[in-house]
């Protein structure tokens, strides 16, 4: 039987109904994960085509996934970022929602403070275990979508629920229908995605649920979870790595549509923000992130990392306002005391700053010459240089004119005086066994003192 596809608008034939194959053994995928050896990437050649879809956003877990390995919040300090995440996401709701734990007096005050601002955008969203009175809590709350954790791959049916693939599904399938009594929607996770046997477990689950969704009227969600960051985003890459291949199966073998599929992935390879666009460009809508990309051991998808990719594929920021970035990343480092690795994209000390004065020359120039992109304007970070013994003349100016904000005819030059006394007095520590780079503050003291305090200390 053919039929024209509602996604491609072309003749294809009917896809081919996968049905649950249950095993009497797990299928541990050892050729690919030995454990005692580096996991394998596998190729098998195989193409599916890019789709991406009209709309695309990004979801929230800084305050489920992004707990699980810092210190808690506070209920201020949620509801603070959560105010921070609406301003950033803008009012077309770029960054759509966002999840919260309600276990405590603490989650449940956080939540409540959040929902009593009335934000449409992020829509807060929960995360729960997959029992009746917590479906109750979270109905209670008056929230209307709930994570439930199924996982499905054989490491974690067989080695921790201790159940047949038959058995974890009719489970999973009543908790769902406990959702549905409940009123709540459900959002799956499918927990450790991309070390399950897809055909033979994922598919025919989420086929199961798609049934369940039309027989009710509820949406389901289906967020895919790399829970071990094992995705690989390139193309030809064999199942159950392939993160092109898991969106596109969901898509063609169970009837997922974009806005239902939502990547959830984490870092232990490098490769979460290469899988969370793979995912958008392979037809999933959502992508899971953290603020600075806080989570279980090598951590989640940076969110403010996804803010640049949408921008980068869709051309715009469509109301987004990234300078809120910077403004998060000094209220981790000043009100948390997170210490943010100097070198982190966007928004680590280093990460628009050059130490080597021919770098500092160009800067002066042309900022466009060793900056990635006019940083002042998108992230209201100006470029820094940080001032040694290698820094030059032209370091020592840049950072004069970029530190006391001088403009036009007040911009100071390599052939200034005060530069090279500047230059004189660093030379000198150096030459005395300095070894480290100088701070803004003693670059103050020596600016005021060999200026006569022209140049004040701030």
């Amino acid at each position: 039987m053919i039929a024209k596809s509602p996604y491609s608008n072309l003749l294809e034939q009917s896809q081919y109904k996968y049905s649950l194959q249950d095993v009497d053994e797990p299928n541990l995928y050892r050729e690919i994960y030995p454990y005692d050896e580096i996991p394998k990437i596998a190729f098998n050649h195989r193409r599916v085509p890019l789709r991406m879809p009209a709309d695309v956003w990004i979801t929230d877990t800084t305050f489920r996934d992004g707990q699980q390995s810092r210190a808690p919040y506070t209920p201020k300090q949620i509801v603070d970022l959560y105010k921070m995440l609406a301003k950033l996401g803008g009012p077309n709701g770029i960054i759509r929602q966002s999840e919260f734990f309600v276990y405590t007096k603490k989650d449940r005050e956080a939540v409540e403070e959040c929902m009593s601002l009335g934000y449409k955008f992020p829509e807060i969203t929960t995360w729960i275990r997959a029992k009746k009175e917590d479906f109750a809590l979270v109905k209670d709350i008056g929230i209307k979508e709930t994570g439930i954790l199924v996982s499905c791959s054989d490491y974690h049916i067989f080695k921790k629920l201790g159940m047949s693939r038959s058995q974890a599904l009719q489970h999973y399938l009543g908790v769902v229908k406990s959702a549905f009594d409940a009123g709540i929607r459900p959002r799956c996770h499918l927990e450790d995605i991309t070390r399950a046997d897809f055909y033979g477990f994922v598919v025919p689950f989420v086929n199961e649920l798609t049934d369940l969704s039309k027989e009710a009227g509820i949406p389901i969600k289906i967020r895919m979870c790399d829970t071990m960051g094992y995705g690989v985003p390139f193309t030809g890459v064999a199942l159950p790595r392939s993160v092109p291949g898991i969106v596109y199966g969901l898509h063609h073998y169970a009837d997922v549509t974009s806005e239902m599929l939502e990547w959830h992935g984490h870092n232990d390879f490098y490769k979460a923000v290469a899988n969370a666009t793979s995912a958008w460009l392979y037809g999933a809508s959502a992508v899971n992130c953290s603020l600075l990309g806080i989570g279980e051991r090598t951590g989640n998808v940076p969110l403010e990392a996804m803010v640049i990719e949408y921008a980068s594929l869709k051309g715009t920021f469509d109301g987004m306002d990234p300078t809120v970035i910077t403004e998060i990343a000094e209220y981790y480092k000043n009100e948390l005391n997170y210490d943010i690795p100097p070198m982190t994209p966007f928004v680590g000390a280093n990460f628009n700053l050059t130490r080597a004065g021919i770098h500092a020359d160009g800067l002066m120039k042309d900022a466009e010459i060793y900056n990635i992109f006019d940083t002042e304007k998108i992230l209201a970070r100006p470029a820094e240089v940080s001032i040694s013994n290698t820094s030059g003349l032209a370091g020592i100016a840049y950072w004069m004119n970029s530190h006391y904000s001088l403009v036009g005819d007040n911009m100071l030059t390599k052939q200034d005086k005060i530069v090279a006394l500047m230059k004189e007095e660093i030379d000198k520590a150096y030459a005395e066994g300095r070894t480290t780079v100088m701070g803004d503050e003693e670059l103050e003291e020596i600016a005021e003192r060999i200026s006569f305090g022209i140049f004040k200390r701030r």
